[in-house]
């Protein structure tokens, strides 16, 4: 195959690697495949330096072979999904926005942080996430959309969106065609959106109608199966030619660089699988393949996407418009410039971003019900579920990525509590829920920190099992969790169980949050 086409078409993928810096996994895809993107996770990150070494480390690399800088991504949406969260202004979950209110603090936290990524050399952000989150039951959504109704996703989405848009940051709009009313994790399984075409253009729809007439860079599809629109059954928004060509091309007239959503998740993989995955999200009029993980899938689906040329199933016209609107979109500064750009400390974590991000999360803590402060006279038993086992939304507890741990003890203890934490894995077995109801036994202040026990029958089963007259509950990632104890001294949620979000709640259980 001419080498002109294997170099464009490399320019249609994103690929990730597991290394802190440029190994030879990465250094290979960029010099021999000429992939045209690298997306990052937290696996890649230590510190912003180390970032900032990386990212220029992938450009130079890249530079020398081919002139067309890299796109590096990552999903930096806040809250719970910040890729980056260590040295950088920490950015309230989405849905913390609409709880505290302010669409403004929204716009100015989002170019803040989208300003802090590019500095870093991150020149796309995975966001704004543009999902309506109207299913409480939803696993993979939740706290990361801005709202439950359309008009509040747009308000604050937007305003993300213009935020991003100032800092210079590619922006890209996910999951389309929308994946709230889900209660299933695409990540693990086929989800679907069974609703009639009404329904969607009533609610899923609309926040991406307006992403793009605000000028929406990148719009990442959805491994969501959507029978109003494709009727091969079994068929996600991914891989179909009606949604993504019919629906978002021509209907919706987007012309922006079109993203899967990674194809090694089990929606794909365990489907039609990554390689034919890779041909059919191009084949539906997806421009840039994203495949997360494995060196071997990545190889081998570059090497089915030739083959696929060479035979005639891929047109070789269509994957060249691909590659004009990937050329396109970096020509934007935040990729073209990317020689320019250098870590400026100061820049990072400044002392008035942190206090709007403390400003916003303070005024997003909700307090349902009857409230009462815990006493200092008696000690605390706090039970935390925390996440152990790792997902692309859920950063685990492991010995490389402590900070994860996500906990009320320190700051309990330094608003001067006497703590005892029992630490459970969020799937919460019957042996832990046993555990848990001996370690409170006798306790007159039992504190539980939930992870979407909406989703977990132990967590459920030990919230309803406890002493409501004796328990406080937070809500560590879904605020749904409040309804599971109606009865509690206090019922508390933040969005999140990140050290900036736990600490507006440990100011209001020791009595000194300023409400």
């Amino acid at each position: 195959m001419d080498e002109a086409v294997r170099q464009k078409i490399g320019q249609l993928f994103m690929v990730g690697f597991d290394a802190l810096e440029v190994n030879a996994h990465i250094a290979q895809l960029i010099e021999q495949q000429r992939v045209g993107g690298v997306i990052l996770f937290r696996r890649n990150v230590q510190s912003p330096q180390q970032l900032a070494s990386l990212c220029r480390q992938l450009q130079e690399i890249n530079a020398r072979v081919s002139a067309i800088p890299l796109l590096i991504a990552l999903d930096q949406e806040g809250g719970m999904v910040m890729r980056v969260e260590q040295g950088v202004t920490p950015i309230p979950a989405a849905m913390a926005f609409q709880a505290a209110g302010s669409a403004g603090d929204c716009e100015q936290l989002a170019r803040i942080s989208a300003d802090e990524m590019r500095q870093l050399g991150i020149n796309m952000i995975l966001a704004p996430v543009l999902d309506v989150n109207n299913n409480p039951l939803n696993p993979v959504i939740g706290v990361r959309a801005y709202g439950e109704d359309p008009d509040t996703v747009i308000h604050y989405g937007m305003a993300a969106m213009r935020g991003m848009q100032a800092a210079g940051m590619i922006t890209t709009a996910k999951h389309f065609p929308g994946h709230g009313d889900t209660a299933t994790d695409s990540h693990y399984t086929m989800s679907i959106v069974p609703h009639a075409r009404e329904r969607l253009d009533a609610i899923e729809l609309p926040p991406f109608k307006a992403a793009i007439a605000q000028g929406v860079d990148a719009i990442m599809t959805a491994h969501v199966v959507f029978p109003a629109i494709e009727a091969e059954l079994n068929l996600p928004a991914t891989l179909s030619k009606a949604v993504l060509s019919g629906l978002l091309r021509n209907e919706m007239q987007f012309d922006g660089v079109i993203i899967s959503d990674c194809l090694e998740m089990l929606a794909i993989a365990d489907g039609v699988g990554v390689t034919n995955g890779a041909i059919a999200t191009l084949k539906a009029g997806a421009d840039i393949a994203l495949i997360s993980h494995q060196q071997q899938r990545q190889h081998d689906a570059i090497a089915g996407v030739l083959d696929a040329v060479a035979r005639g199933d891929l047109a070789i016209e269509q994957l060249e418009q691909s590659y004009q609107r990937v050329l396109r979109l970096k020509q934007m500064p935040a990729v073209a410039g990317w020689r320019t750009l250098s870590l400026n400390p100061a820049g990072i974590m400044r002392p008035q971003a942190l206090a709007l991000a403390q400003k916003v999360q303070a005024a997003a803590l909700q307090v349902q019900g009857a409230f009462r402060p815990l006493t200092r006279q008696q000690p605390v038993h706090l039970i935390t579920f925390e996440v152990r086992l790792r997902s692309e939304i859920d950063e685990a507890v492991s010995a490389r990525n402590q900070e994860a741990r996500s906990s009320m003890l320190p700051a309990l203890q330094a608003a001067g509590f006497e703590v005892h934490e029992l630490a459970l894995s969020s799937e919460a077995s019957d042996t832990e829920v046993i555990q848990a109801l001996a370690f409170v036994q006798g306790a007159q202040q039992i504190v539980v920190q939930t992870y979407n026990a909406m989703l977990v029958p132990g967590q459920q089963r030990l919230v309803q099992a406890l002493p409501h007259d004796k328990l406080w509950l937070v809500a560590g990632r879904l605020p749904y969790d409040l309804q599971l104890a109606p009865q509690a001294q206090g019922r508390l949620a933040s969005f999140g169980c990140r050290p900036a979000a736990l600490q507006p709640v440990v100011d209001k259980l020791a009595a000194i949050l300023v409400s």
